[in-house]
């Protein structure tokens, strides 16, 4: 069974940090692209970054370009989305998306994501 399991979500000040990360289990993604999205109170689901299957070329929504960076360890099966001067708009539940589409393109929509995990909670205190 697969599953992505996300974690490092927590409540921070404005201006701080935060590395989150999804573990995947049941099979293997390396090969395969990832991304993160996130859904705030009230409001839809929107792409946050995406990374390649060879993770080669990273992708971001323009309002996290330079803020957060999208990576990921093939070894231990996992991604990171390194987050920091969070302001309070980034609070959200965060999700990893996992594409089943072996050396496939990135998707920058959740439609283009097969897989996902349960979500992990950002609060950001202004």
């Amino acid at each position: 069974q697969v599953q992505l399991v996300e974690s490092g979500g927590g409540l921070v000040q404005a201006g701080g940090s935060l590395r989150l990360a999804c573990a995947a289990s049941g099979r293997t993604f390396s090969n395969y692209p990832m991304g993160w999205f996130r859904q705030a109170p009230g409001k839809e689901r929107e792409f946050v970054a995406a990374i390649s299957w060879s993770g080669g070329s990273t992708y971001y929504a323009d309002f996290v370009k330079a803020r957060f960076t999208i990576s990921r360890d093939d070894a231990k099966n996992t991604v990171y989305l390194q987050m920091t001067g969070l302001k309070p708009e980034d609070t959200a539940v965060y999700y990893c998306a996992a594409r089943n589409s072996r050396f496939g393109s990135t998707g920058w929509t959740a439609v283009a994501y097969d897989y996902w995990g349960q979500g992990t909670q950002v609060t950001v205190s202004s």
